[in-house]
């Protein structure tokens, strides 16, 4: 096998292959015979067909398989011999493809580029703990009292906590703006879901009531044709209802599924609850930032067939987030562009560390993993005993064991600042830059 590779651009590669023509014509020749014997054809006994008629009427199909299948074998071994390491499948052209004569191929594909992990002792991390206080329970439980809100109409003004139903229009310099129109919109007041004087010039009103009202956008909203404008709102109240908070008893506890039966052994499991999650949210906002250091200390380029098959497995997540009631070829490439390149890019880097510092699964990590899931079940043993029998659950856990592992290397390598945050600090989630 003859083998030549060169650089087309970037990391694209066309590898030439030639093949002596032996190799084609003495496997086409030994399928056609493996035809003859099992193929039927009128005019001929079973197992008696003359191969030159199988030839004659397969031979050229039968070469296209076997031509196939060799380049394909062929490309396997090449670039096994070359040590290239492509990224997706290659394009696969055959130059000269005659019986009796060399057969010659060309194979068009990206490599995965090679990465060399940095010097990452100039990375800074911020290692954040946090205490669950009683009066983070507290706020907790009365949020959970707000879920189970009912509301019941009443004939009377509204007041601050009640939900109205209204219709409005909004106009900036008299004139109406997208997004500022609705009509049977319900609106808790003192929610802070509208602009700030939106809800406070609903309080008063009375059922029937029309009212238009002044606001300002503020100079960070969403919309920049709106930020900082004066607006006027056209409100007329619908309906109001009042909310009614439920007690804090055994069917509100049991309610939440929850395992406890008593007010004091609840709050125990909200909090271990809320411990749980403040871990998750710090170590993910930790992880976060290594993500980020890395970035920062490696430039290299990206295999765009990478890139395209991380954006397809993101719109498929997507589509099974919304019930999978779309097509996925649907959503247009650029939403997800940026987010699949950043994926690749750690995911390559990652893969380098987890070589530099020979990172593997260790047992206990894996257990650990996946006591920390099975903890928030009822029956926790029945989730551990899942993934323990189930092997391919088990490599995606040991695969995520890996990263922690490797993230907290490098970490071990950078500058660590611990600080303790509030509960709310540590929940709260990053805001996406725009």
């Amino acid at each position: 096998m003859q083998i030549s590779v060169e650089t087309t651009s970037g990391l694209e590669r066309r590898m030439t292959i030639g093949l002596p023509a032996e190799k084609v014509d003495s496997e086409v020749d030994k399928r056609i015979a493996e035809t003859a014997r099992r193929v039927r054809l009128d005019g001929f006994r079973p197992g008696k067909v003359p191969v030159s008629e199988v030839r004659r009427r397969f031979g050229a199909g039968i070469r296209d398989e076997v031509v196939s299948d060799v380049m394909r074998n062929s490309f396997v071994e090449a670039i096994t011999s070359e040590k290239l390491t492509p990224a997706g499948f290659p394009r696969i052209e055959p130059v000269k493809n005659e019986k009796g004569q060399e057969l010659e191929f060309t194979a068009t594909f990206e490599v995965v580029p090679e990465v060399e992990v940095a010097d990452l002792s100039g990375l800074a991390f911020e290692k954040s703990t946090t205490e669950v206080t009683d009066a983070d329970v507290e706020k907790m439980l009365e949020n959970l009292q707000q879920q189970k809100t009912e509301y019941s109409e009443v004939k009377r003004e509204a007041q601050d906590k009640d939900k109205v139903n209204i219709d409005f229009v909004g106009k900036v310099d008299g004139e109406a703006f997208d997004g500022g129109t609705a009509e049977g919109s319900d609106v808790v007041l003192g929610s802070g879901s509208m602009i700030p004087g939106f809800e406070d010039g609903i309080v008063g009103m009375k059922v029937g009531e029309e009212k238009v009202i002044d606001v300002t956008f503020p100079e960070d909203y969403n919309a920049e044709n709106l930020k900082g404008k004066a607006a006027t709102f056209e409100i007329k109240l619908n309906t109001v209802s009042e909310a009614k908070v439920p007690e804090i008893n055994d069917e509100f506890i049991k309610s939440f599924q929850a395992k406890s039966e008593t007010l004091e052994d609840f709050k125990v499991e909200i909090k271990g609850n809320m411990e749980r999650e403040a871990r998750q949210q710090l170590k993910a906002k930790l992880k976060d930032s290594v993500v980020d250091g890395l970035l920062s200390l490696h430039e290299l380029e990206v295999p765009s067939a990478l890139i395209a098959d991380e954006i397809k497995r993101l719109k498929q997540q997507a589509v099974q987030q919304f019930g999978g009631q779309m097509d996925p070829a649907t959503i247009p490439d650029d939403i997800f562009k940026d987010q699949a390149d950043k994926r690749v890019r750690t995911g390559l880097i990652m893969n380098e560390v987890v070589k530099k510092f020979e990172i593997k699964a260790d047992p206990t990590a894996v257990r650990a993993y996946i006591e920390e899931m099975a903890s928030v079940y009822q029956d926790p043993q029945v989730v551990i005993d899942y993934y323990y029998n189930n092997q391919e659950q088990m490599q995606q856990i040991e695969a995520a064991v890996i990263e922690e592992l490797a993230v907290e290397k490098v970490i071990e390598q950078g500058t660590v600042t611990e600080s303790v945050v509030s509960y709310d600090e540590a929940v709260k989630r990053e805001e996406p830059a725009v």
